[in-house]
């Protein structure tokens, strides 16, 4: 227990099955075992993680009284409203803050920063604001549509107006700390880099379980394994054209694990490229370290990132990987491609390659493991503290 408990509230968009959802559960489980009263307030309480709240942790849904938000949860079916609808959760934030006064107010996501800063100086109350930056602040922008580009624009604009009213602000790797200190005025040394708190008990505990499916079978040909959210950032398409290369020289099948609003542009890639009976997209998959643990290569070809877990994940499993040298994350993890190779986004000529490669000349697991455990939940949690209730004192 620590010396005064500390009441932590911790907001996110909600539950579903990404990144930096599980690395935010992560982290409420930890400070709410080192004794610490933790809220994780969400806009969205739906998900496929809601299932693995930690024991200890309040939910706070914001939208469960509110008029609007019902309206937004009718919309969700339709059409892709998160945007407006986190927007629009400014106020009922501020009023949670207002009526809860926590110590600490951790955003813990890009995604919902802005509105973090908003709503906490609505709220006025004495306490500590940290932000914590998921994601790669500038990424790949090329790369999104045109329509969506002055969005992007005025997101990064308003980020430099308010990011600096933050008493602290974590970056996840050293390339978004590198880039958000391009972004923002703010002095490299106020912002704090913490690696992810990926490699877990329950990892290594459920990457031992069995699955079912005849591609792992004893015998079976290689397996190339994908995971993330089915989106433009972990450019997918990518992935599926060097994979028809390989399969063009050997046995093979791939697998996606993961949903997302590109399924009907993936399936139809895989049916035009004629990789109908070596491709799945099995949707979301609880247990995807299982799945890791049998596959003959894992391969992150994402377009940006902040720091992928999901190729922290894979080598903790013991899996050779091959990754995209996208921003940012993927060469600190690899050690700039000792432990894997890196190739150039978008390149599907240079993943079939390195996939080939990987599969005639796979790494020793153990070293795989080792490199990993550097990513391990209890360091994280500890230096997370350290800055979280640094001069927080409760009121």
């Amino acid at each position: 227990m620590p010396d005064r408990a500390r009441h932590l509230c911790v907001f996110i968009y909600g539950l579903s099955a990404g990144g930096a959802q599980r690395r935010t559960l992560t982290l409420v489980r930890g400070f709410a075992e080192r004794g610490h009263r933790v809220d994780l307030v969400v806009v969205n309480p739906d998900g496929p993680l809601r299932g693995e709240l930690p024991a200890g942790v309040r939910l706070v849904d914001l939208g469960a009284a509110s008029p609007l938000e019902r309206v937004f949860r009718a919309l969700r079916r339709r059409m892709n409203v998160r945007g407006l609808e986190t927007a629009c959760s400014i106020p009922l934030l501020a009023r949670h803050l207002r009526r809860e006064r926590p110590d600490v107010l951790l955003s813990a996501a890009s995604h919902v920063n802005l509105v973090s800063v908003w709503a906490w100086r609505l709220a006025r109350i004495p306490g500590r604001l940290v932000l914590r930056v998921s994601n790669d602040p500038l990424g790949n922008p090329e790369l999104w549509p045109r329509w969506t580009r002055p969005v992007q624009a005025f997101q990064r604009w308003m980020a430099r107006r308010v990011y600096p009213s933050a008493d602290a602000v974590i970056a996840v790797s050293s390339g978004v700390a590198a880039d958000v200190a391009r972004l923002i005025p703010l002095p490299r040394e106020r912002i704090e880099v913490i690696d992810n708190p990926v490699v877990t008990r329950e990892l290594l505990r459920k990457s031992r379980e069995r699955v079912d499916h005849p591609w792992v079978a004893p015998g079976a040909p290689p397996l190339v394994l994908g995971a993330g959210t089915l989106k433009r950032q972990k450019d997918f398409r990518t992935l599926i054209r060097a994979f028809a290369r390989v399969r063009a020289t050997r046995r093979g099948h791939l697998v996606i694990l993961g949903e997302g609003g590109q399924r009907g542009a993936l399936e139809a890639l895989v049916d035009e490229l004629g990789l109908r009976a070596d491709v799945a997209l099995p949707g979301f998959v609880a247990n995807p370290w299982a799945w890791m643990a049998l596959a003959s290569v894992f391969v992150l070809s994402s377009a940006w990132e902040g720091l992928p877990g999901a190729l922290i994940e894979a080598m903790a499993c013991g899996c050779p990987v091959v990754s995209t040298d996208c921003p940012s994350g993927p060469a600190e993890i690899l050690e700039h491609g000792s432990f894997g190779p890196l190739v150039p986004v978008g390149d599907a000529g240079a993943l079939a390659e390195a996939i080939a490669k990987t599969l005639d000349a796979p790494p020793e697991p153990s070293w795989l493991r080792a490199r990993a455990s550097r990513f391990s939940v209890e360091p994280a949690i500890d230096r997370y503290l350290e800055i979280l209730l640094d001069s927080a004192d409760p009121v």
